[in-house]
């Protein structure tokens, strides 16, 4: 089967067959290479429907986990979003696709590095790169229309929540380190949170000042 065919299986059977109806991030979907974001000997199993290991111990999402997390932030095109956990870079890719600007935040140099190489060679020039905690954020660039956050918190973020923008959407997953629930939380008039859940998932630890303090 050819990498195109894979491709079209990926959004027919994970992604519209699970109810993801957005058309922008599904062209987003077939048109990012998932392949170029993983392992050499994992190419194989790019568009698989599961996550995969890239190194330092942390994985690249399962296709559906970064359909769902995307739609769920309901970019229009505009919005500056900052994405916690960089990882693989292939999250980043799709919101550099949907957003106007992503400031992506990741604790391990090495995956930054080798992400940041990739998104250039892709010629995305929306993208700005941190190493970081990015529970802490990055006060500097705040306030943002969107956060999305690629690891698993034990509690709501509040140093994150707090550089949301009035009216802004928070994607994160919370819960105990093996069992999350994916919350969207949204920011109202009057500065409160508005919580929803979307589910049960699995992340690995979001680690940092304001989420848990060791893997």
């Amino acid at each position: 089967m050819s990498k195109d065919d894979r491709i079209t299986l990926m959004v027919k059977q994970q992604l519209e067959s699970r109810g993801i109806t957005d058309q922008r991030l599904l062209d987003a979907m077939r048109k990012i290479e998932r392949h170029l974001f993983v392992n050499k000997r994992d190419e194989v199993f790019a568009y698989d429907d599961r996550p995969l290991q890239i190194g330092s111990g942390q994985t690249i999402s399962q296709p559906y986990m970064v359909a769902i997390m995307t739609e769920i932030l309901d970019l229009k095109g505009e919005e500056r979003i900052i994405e916690i956990g960089t990882g693989s870079g292939y999250q980043t890719a799709i919101l550099a696709e949907l957003g106007k600007e992503v400031f992506t935040i990741e604790r391990i140099d090495v995956l930054l590095n080798r992400a940041k190489k990739i998104l250039i060679n892709l010629n995305y020039n929306n993208i700005e790169f941190k190493v970081g905690d990015g529970t802490i954020g990055w006060k500097e660039k705040a306030p943002f229309d969107r956060i999305i956050i690629t690891a698993a918190a034990p509690n709501i973020p509040e140093m994150l929540f707090d550089q949301l923008a009035v009216g802004g959407r928070m994607v994160v997953p919370v819960g105990k380190r093996f069992h999350q629930d994916l919350k969207l939380i949204v920011r109202m008039q009057d500065g409160e949170q508005k919580v929803m859940s979307r589910g049960g998932c699995l992340f690995v630890p979001l680690i940092g000042e304001d989420g848990w303090q060791n893997d």
